[in-house]
């Protein structure tokens, strides 16, 4: 076990550098619960909203016709990005 002595000036600082860390943390953590940022669709409500199916979606990723957002094995969508490719297919579904 190794024990570090730091000055209390250094100790404040250091405090001090953690709080604003935390600071900024909360401040985008309350950022990200914004509205814009809530509503993703699953690779399901995209295929049902383009009428595709799961392996045509698969193409369009591959081929970078939809951007999208990889958490682990699953895959989520931004609603202004499903619709832009729905308008461009010349069908028009309000998501």
């Amino acid at each position: 076990m190794d024990i570090v002595v730091l000055e209390k000036s250094a100790f404040e600082q250091l405090l001090s550098e953690v709080r604003q860390l935390t600071q900024r943390v909360e401040m985008l953590s309350r950022k990200c619960q914004d509205k814009r940022f809530q509503k993703w669709l699953t690779g399901e409500d995209v295929c049902e909203i383009l009428e595709i199916s799961q392996r045509s979606l698969q193409t369009m990723r591959s081929k970078h016709k939809i951007c999208y957002a990889q958490l682990g094995r699953k895959f989520y969508y931004r609603p202004e990005e499903v619709e832009l490719v729905v308008k461009q297919s010349g069908k028009y579904h309000h998501i």
